[in-house]
């Protein structure tokens, strides 16, 4: 519990340290500069925080997926196949973390996965 509050903590920082580049980036400005021009209700900025802290672990983990695919598309056109399979692995698991947390559909998971296969199946 209590490294999760720091992780918040490092995340609530890094949003008032630069804006976002997100549908809540103006709220995130507003907030930072300490203007009160959108939410009044107190409930209400702090969802506004929370949003903008979620949108950049989504980004985080989105950014991560796209790093991961990205080198085992690169392992399959090597050729090689054990740093194809090790890319293979870590890329499933990316797709799996990222269905499970709501980031990408179940359905666009179980087609990315279907084309990771097919991709080094072909390799054979």
């Amino acid at each position: 519990m209590r490294a999760q509050t720091c992780y918040n903590l490092i995340l609530y920082e890094r949003i008032r340290s630069s804006p976002l580049r997100c549908p809540y980036s103006r709220i995130t400005e507003d907030i930072r500069k300490g203007v009160n021009s959108l939410p009044n209700i107190k409930s209400a900025k702090k969802r506004v925080k929370v949003i903008a802290a979620k949108t950049l672990q989504n980004k985080m983990v989105k950014s991560q997926l796209r790093t991961t695919i990205k080198k085992y598309l690169a392992a399959v056109e090597s050729g090689n196949k054990e740093d194809a399979m090790a890319a293979y692995k870590a890329a499933v698991k990316k797709v799996d973390q990222a269905a499970s947390r709501g980031i990408i559909h179940k359905n666009a998971a179980a087609h990315r996965k279907s084309r990771f296969t097919k991709l080094f199946n072909e390799m054979n």
